[in-house]
């Protein structure tokens, strides 16, 4: 074997192999790891979302002072949190063709009027405040999901 001159530079063919061995241990240790980590997040991520939307409902149940919805969505999924947990998103009549609300009276006692949204809603939800002035909340933060949700009447929320 000859010995490398002082101009020569490199790596021998030892010290390549030892890094490969230790990058390839490494590898065999991360990746695993990895895929599990995004399966976990994935599934964490529905867990979370699903949590939101049932305190969602109670909150806009409480703050409107009712204990049961009217026209709970509980046959039909849905991920439009403009029409979630009440079904009833335009405007109906009543027997003699007038139009019927299923909101009675904002959470201060005062009736509703003709431009006040109808149903109990999530997002962009239309209250009166005690200055008289209505207004819209959002007891959600986007107005569509990525899952799916129905709602009986107790307000208890079910994820599909």
């Amino acid at each position: 074997m000859r010995m490398p001159k002082r101009e020569e530079k490199g790596f021998t063919l030892i010290e390549l192999l030892i890094v490969v061995a230790i990058l390839g241990v490494l590898a065999a240790i991360v990746i695993p790891n990895v895929g599990r980590f995004i399966g976990r997040g994935e599934s964490e991520a529905k867990d979370t979302e699903y949590t939101n939307i049932q305190n969602s409902v109670i909150s806009m149940m409480t703050d409107n002072k009712i204990s049961t919805l009217p026209n709970p969505v509980d046959t039909t999924a849905t991920s439009n949190m403009g029409a979630f947990p009440d079904a009833l998103s335009g405007p109906t009549t009543d027997g003699d063709g007038n139009g019927v609300m299923d909101k009675l009276t904002d959470p201060y006692g005062g009736t509703y009027d003709g431009t006040d949204k109808l149903g109990y809603i999530l997002y962009r939800h239309d209250i009166t405040g005690s200055d008289g002035q209505t207004s819209l909340v959002n007891y959600v933060a986007t107005g569509n999901t990525t899952y799916t949700y129905t709602c009986d009447a107790l307000g208890t929320v079910t994820q599909h």
